[in-house]
């Protein structure tokens, strides 16, 4: 394994890894933070941002758990594949693959927006292997960040639309993804100037811009995928920041769908509750048994 990455920021306790792949269907190599002691944890990260999205929450559970920190497909650091599939058919074989090729059993799945929907497709699609499932602030509903402001919905709208799109998507001033994802936060001051810089940087790796498009453009297949929630079989905790993105109708109705999921509303939180309150999902993980 590749064990050299790039990265400006430096997560204490970890170190990074590439998962090779095994075929032509495996979507490239995989980059990966590891690090801590324990049972295995493995967190996914959230639309355009990398593994370093969990940089504050992995210190916090280093002791409990071995975690995994994944860069979903073209994201942060992991291989960019031409003509790849970023729909989350695509995403979540990414996150099985990493689970069956590194042999991990008895796993806890931890993922915020993008990724909270993949640990739960993810859970449904390996129920032996994965003990529970911590998901936090769902993107599962239709708008999503074009709920956020009114600059996010100008510009996510530009990126997906033909002819402009893609132009606009290597376009990233920084002022401008700074309003984008301060969107995403009760608290802006959480939005960290380093954490800022590293993915503008990594936004400007060859293809980057292609990969962010077709994620946008995919995000309808992260509603579809709630049909697969009532196949999960290992206990989901909910998370939900009160001032996310998601409506109560939308949190309501996982609820119904997963009748036995616990559900925890943080108050005065966003989006990106790894970034603003890494604290909440750190004590339900070091309090689970």
């Amino acid at each position: 394994m590749i064990t050299n990455t790039d990265t400006g920021i430096r997560v204490p306790g970890t170190s990074g890894h590439f998962l090779e792949p095994t075929g032509p269907s495996d979507h490239g190599r995989l980059r990966y933070l590891t690090g801590g002691s324990g049972a295995p944890l493995v967190l996914l990260h959230t639309v355009r941002t990398q593994a370093e999205h969990f940089r504050h929450l992995i210190p916090l559970v280093g002791q409990r758990y071995t975690v995994y920190a994944l860069d979903l497909p073209g994201m942060g650091y992991s291989q960019i594949v031409p003509g790849a599939s970023y729909d989350e058919p695509a995403m979540r074989a990414a996150v099985t693959r990493l689970l069956t090729q590194l042999d991990l059993r008895d796993v806890t799945l931890l993922g915020e927006s993008m990724g909270a929907v993949l640990a739960l497709t993810a859970a449904a699609d390996l129920p032996d292997r994965v003990r529970r499932v911590v998901a936090v602030n769902a993107y599962d509903y239709a708008g999503g960040i074009l709920r956020s402001t009114l600059l996010a919905r100008l510009i996510i709208t530009g990126v997906i639309a033909p002819g402009v799109g893609p132009t606009l998507a290597r376009l990233e001033p920084k002022p401008v993804m700074r309003a984008i994802l301060s969107g995403g936060l009760g608290d802006p001051t959480a939005l960290r100037e380093d954490y800022l810089d590293e993915l503008l940087a990594v936004g400007r790796r060859p293809g980057y811009s292609t990969v962010a498009r077709a994620v946008y453009r995919n995000l309808p297949s992260l509603v579809a995928a709630r049909a697969r929630y009532s196949e999960v079989g290992a206990p989901v905790h909910l998370i939900y920041g009160e001032r996310d993105w998601s409506r109560s109708s939308d949190r309501q109705a996982n609820r119904r769908v997963l009748p036995d999921a616990e559900f925890t509303q943080v108050p005065d939180a966003g989006h990106f509750i790894a970034l603003e309150r890494p604290d909440v999902p750190a004590d339900l993980l070091n309090s689970l048994p």
